[in-house]
């Protein structure tokens, strides 16, 4: 809205011509975003505390996770609210691509949403195949759009960039479309396998989404992209400024889901943060690199995997104390802050190597 309204003036105020910046207007995004979820976290939680959305915690969790239960959930509301505010106001609206990541997190935040509220009445969410089909459906639209309704795209739209790797980019044909949805589907749930703890899941996505900011804005660039000789995806650019807004609403959040956690952010979050992810990564074609900037997601949806697998194979053994990994963690006796901040330590070195991959090729 800023962007259309204030910078046709900057041909007779110069002033104005700060709007035509990516960075300036990225900035300032997330700055609004983190100050409406500031303001607004409050009003939520009593809101929420008054409707009575508050969390059911499982009787096969940690014992001592007892205690949360009566937390306001469905925070991703706020997150949600927040980060599509504030990019309805400082984006260029006229870019296709500021709308695919807005309507990907309304989506997966609506079948989040129907899982929150199933929960709260019947104590259980909707089935896992009904949760995985709707997540596909949406995968699918988002993928057939861009590889098939996407002009810009044509040249490269099928082709995959293997990180490390400059000159190998295999054509995976319609392959391709379902690796797009493998992405987005696997990224949502891997995010919501990591929601367990005050904090643990909203910090490596604000890590997550900081870099893919980074990567947006110089795979956006011709020149920068050009450089380091990766794909430069025409008007990719201006989706740093809704990544920027999810970092902003991500942080605001953080303020009160830290621990001990004021408010949850339920799946509303989970799944719309997880899938935007996705859509944004398969947006500026590092696809791959999604599995090292947010290992901790892939690492904690594994933990899960083996644990199923192994209990299954051996007849009711288990491979890890309890699962996902970060419970492992708690029944060997570490306190729930010691995981979460050394889960983000982990995050953040990740995403530092991420980085290292733009140049290493």
């Amino acid at each position: 809205m800023f962007y259309h309204l204030f910078y046709p003036l900057s041909s007779e105020y110069s002033v104005f011509n700060v709007f035509k910046y990516i960075t300036f207007r990225s900035a300032y995004a997330g700055i609004t975003a983190l100050a409406l979820s500031l303001i607004l976290g409050k009003l939520m939680i009593r809101a929420l505390q008054r409707l009575q959305i508050q969390e059911k915690i499982r009787s096969d969790g940690p014992q001592h996770h007892s205690s949360k239960s009566g937390t306001p959930t469905m925070g991703g509301l706020l997150i949600l609210a927040t980060f599509v505010g504030s990019t309805l106001l400082w984006a260029d609206l006229s870019n296709h691509y500021i709308w695919v990541v807005i309507l990907s997190a309304i989506g997966f935040g609506a079948i989040g949403l129907r899982d929150d509220f199933i929960k709260l009445k019947k104590g259980d969410g909707i089935s896992a195949k009904e949760k995985i089909f709707l997540q596909i459906l949406l995968s699918l639209a988002i993928g057939i759009y861009l590889l098939y309704f996407d002009p810009a795209r044509a040249e490269y739209a099928t082709r995959l960039s293997v990180p490390f790797f400059k000159g190998f980019q295999p054509d995976l044909g319609f392959g391709y479309l379902i690796f797009i949805v493998f992405i987005m589907v696997g990224t949502s749930n891997a995010v919501n396998l990591t929601d367990g703890l005050d904090g643990l899941a909203i910090g490596p996505i604000i890590v997550a989404t900081f870099t893919y900011t980074g990567i947006i804005y110089i795979s956006g660039h011709f020149n920068f992209s050009e450089y380091l000789r990766i794909q430069h995806i025409k008007e990719a650019g201006e989706i740093a400024v809704a990544s920027s807004a999810i970092v902003g609403a991500s942080l605001g959040f953080l303020w009160y889901n830290s621990y001990p956690a004021q408010i949850f952010m339920g799946d509303v979050g989970s799944l719309s943060l997880g899938g935007v992810l996705g859509t944004i990564a398969v947006i500026v074609k590092h696809e791959l690199l999604l599995i090292l900037v947010g290992g901790i997601f892939v690492i904690e949806a594994l933990s899960v995997i083996i644990q199923v697998g192994y209990f299954k194979y051996t007849g009711g053994k288990r491979f890890f104390k309890m699962a996902p990994l970060h419970h492992h963690f708690e029944e060997l006796g570490w306190s729930e802050p010691k995981v979460i901040v050394r889960f983000w330590i982990v995050a953040v070195v990740l995403a530092m190597i991420s980085l290292s991959t733009l140049k290493l090729r």
